[in-house]
């Protein structure tokens, strides 16, 4: 396969596609459970390419429909929400949740067909804050992914939301492209500013990390090392999780669950939706201070502009490609924010927007470190195509409790340690919520 090829085959999610059929064997979330309420407005839902609606009826349960109305294709986002169902403003003809036709008031009774008549609709879960949105084939739905962050009682858990308008492809290489963070977010920072023991004292101190990288049951995973004294040696372990999630290594490992989704609105639009869980909550890089006891610059809180009923209104933040992402010369000239650009989160979204909607992946040239990017994508086309062309189930789609196999964060262990050996005795000993079987995740 061509480099042109490879790049059409890894970034478009459409139905029809490589990608985007893959995708649509797992559950996807899509949306805060907080954002339907009963009998409330109907909300536009842009999913893998496809305009949808999503309401919550009257009796708590979430529909997401195609968003045209089967009888003459008005879209019932301008639906009436009422009743348990949703009915077109048109001809009044009415849906349940499962795109069932309740009614259809404008035919004469004898005419009456409605029992004929399907909306198209997709199954719908609710777990973690979040609803679930199944777009495969399959007669019977799989399970949830066994997402360790899943499993944490939903008060003990933090859940953002951000549009990234770019494709879904270059977010999720940015979360596993560890070298960056000592330039893009730390280049201005050095090591002796932090505390011994920081959790990113490492990233700045050696601003060129060696790697390790495995393909695993459940995506790809990296260890990035850097000798430490004392014949130590100091980690950060991360993953790539299919079709789209990632585990990010920004805390200490003993209690650090995340789960990252990019999922992917449409090809040149991704929503971004973060579930922290546990004691660590996050990153810890965000809310750190320095040894001087000021915080670390280019730290300010996210901002966002105002949801709208649009297709792509929703968590959309203030700084943007339009503003430039409120790029400030002056802090990078004064070298008090290395990027210029005020919020971490900001500074991955400035930079991969920057790409453009779709980056041309011929245009690249790798380098050593970007090998888990590398790892990444092969083992995203491999994965694709074989289902594609041999019908071959994806990773995690009938084995789902895989990715209870995967945590990240930074520890220390003996250099001597065989990376692999040295993650297994980290798991063993970390903080863990119940197991599944224990307690369900779904």
């Amino acid at each position: 396969m061509s480099k042109a090829t490879d790049g059409h085959d890894l970034t478009r999610v459409g139905p029809g596609t490589v990608m985007g059929e893959m995708m649509r064997q797992y559950w996807i979330p899509a949306a805060l459970s907080s954002e339907l309420k009963a009998d409330g407005d109907p909300m536009r839902l842009m999913l893998l390419g496809e305009p949808l609606i999503a309401f919550r009826d009257s009796s708590g349960r979430v529909g997401v429909l195609d968003h045209q109305c089967p009888h003459r294709c008005a879209s019932l986002f301008l639906g009436r929400n009422e009743d348990n169902g949703i009915r077109c403003v048109y001809h009044g003809w009415k849906f349940d949740v499962d795109g069932r036709c309740l009614e259809m008031p404008n035919v004469p009774p004898p005419q009456d067909f409605k029992e004929k008549v399907r909306a198209k609709s997709y199954r719908v879960r609710e777990q973690a804050g979040l609803i679930w949105v199944y777009m495969g084939s399959r007669a019977e739905a799989p399970a949830l992914p066994k997402h360790e962050a899943l499993f944490v009682p939903e008060q003990d858990l933090t859940i953002t939301m951000l549009q990234r308008e770019a494709n879904w492809l270059q977010g999720l290489e940015g979360d596993i492209d560890t070298s960056h963070f000592g330039f893009l977010h730390a280049g201005h920072i050095k090591a002796e500013d932090f505390e011994e023991g920081h959790p990113a004292r490492h990233t700045v101190a050696n601003r060129a990390p060696e790697y390790k990288i495995a393909d695993t049951e459940w995506g790809t995973m990296y260890g990035a090392y850097r000798p430490d004294a004392g014949g130590r040696m100091h980690w950060r372990m991360a993953h790539f999780s299919l079709p789209f999630w990632t585990q990010t290594p920004n805390a200490d490992f003993a209690d650090h669950v995340v789960a990252k989704a990019w999922v992917p609105m449409d090809d040149t639009h991704t929503m971004l939706i973060s579930i922290y869980g546990g004691r660590a909550k996050g990153a810890t890089y965000s809310s750190s201070k320095l040894k001087s006891g000021g915080g670390i610059g280019g730290a300010d809180p996210l901002e966002y502009l105002p949801n709208s009923t649009d297709w792509f209104g929703r968590w959309r933040p203030v700084q943007n490609a339009g503003n430039d992402w409120q790029i400030d010369r002056e802090a990078m000239r004064s070298n008090r924010i290395y990027s210029g650009i005020r919020n971490i989160v900001m500074q991955d979204q400035a930079v991969t927007e920057s790409m453009g909607p779709i980056v041309d992946h011929t245009k690249e040239h790798l380098a050593p470190s970007d090998i888990m990017i590398s790892r990444t994508r092969r083992r995203l086309l491999n994965v694709a195509r074989a289902f594609a062309e041999n019908g071959t189930v994806p990773p995690g789609v009938d084995d789902s409790e895989v990715f209870w196999k995967a945590r990240a964060g930074s520890f220390y262990a003996d250099a001597k340690v065989d990376w692999l050996d040295a993650y297994q005795e980290q798991l063993k000993a970390a903080i863990r919520w119940p197991a599944p079987g224990q307690q369900a995740a779904e």
